[in-house]
C-alpha cells in the first residue's frame, strides 16, 4: 500500500480516498480533498494558503532542511528481493521516522522558546506603559498606614492601665510609672 502526497497541500492520500486530475501530457495530480482540487483549478498558490505544508515551510514553522527527508524520495528502480535486506530496510524506516519526529519536536520547541522571550519583553513594556492601571490606589500610602499603626500601638502602651492587685484592694494607676512603684 503506497500512501501518496496531495499535490496541493502535501497531505497524505490513502488508497481509494483521492481525486486524480490528469493533463494531456500524462502528468498526474492527486488531491486529498475536493477543497484542494478546487484551489488547484482556481490556480491558487499553495504557499499562500495557511493550511498547506508549503506555507508552513515557507513561513519557517516547520523543519525544511534535514537529512532524514532524503529517505522520503520515490525510488522507482526495482531491486531484487532479499529477505535480510527487506528486514533491515523496515527496521531502518522505523528508526528514521523516530529520528525525524524527535528533530521536528526539537525544532518546534526552539521556535516556541524564542516566542516566549519576545512575549516576556512585550509584557514588560506593556506593564511599564500602563502601570497606573495596575497599581492599587493605596499602594503609595502603605508607609503612612504603617506609621499610623506604630503610633497607635505606642499610644496603647503609654496609656494608663488600671490594675487591681488580688492581694491588696488598692488600685494601681499607671503601671510602671514613677509615682506609684510596684
Amino acid at each position: 500500500m503506497r500512501i501518496e502526497k496531495c499535490y496541493f497541500c502535501s497531505g497524505p492520500i490513502y488508497p481509494g480516498y483521492d481525486m486524480m486530475f490528469i493533463h494531456n501530457d500524462c502528468k498526474v495530480f492527486g488531491f486529498c480533498k475536493s477543497k484542494c482540487h478546487k484551489h488547484f483549478k482556481k490556480k491558487c498558490n499553495p504557499c499562500k494558503v495557511r493550511r498547506t505544508k508549503p506555507f508552513q515551510k515557507a513561513a519557517g514553522k516547520e523543519l525544511t532542511v534535514d537529512n532524514s527527508f532524503e529517505f522520503d524520495r520515490h525510488r522507482n528502480e526495482p531491486i531484487k528481493y532479499q529477505r535480510e535486506l527487506w528486514n533491515r530496510t523496515i527496521d531502518a524506516m522505523k528508526r528514521v521516522e523516530e529520528i525525524k519526529q524527535k528533530r521536528q519536536a526539537k525544532f518546534i520547541m526552539n521556535r516556541l522558546k524564542k516566542n516566549k522571550e519576545l512575549q516576556k519583553v512585550q509584557d514588560i513594556k506593556e506593564v511599564k506603559q500602563s502601570i497606573h492601571l495596575i497599581q492599587a490606589r493605596l499602594a503609595g500610602k502603605g508607609k503612612e498606614l504603617e506609621e499610623k499603626m506604630v503610633q497607635q500601638l505606642q499610644q496603647d502602651v503609654d496609656m494608663k492601665i488600671i490594675f487591681i492587685w488580688p492581694s491588696c484592694k488598692e488600685s494601681v494607676i499607671g503601671f510602671g510609672s514613677k509615682s506609684n512603684p510596684v
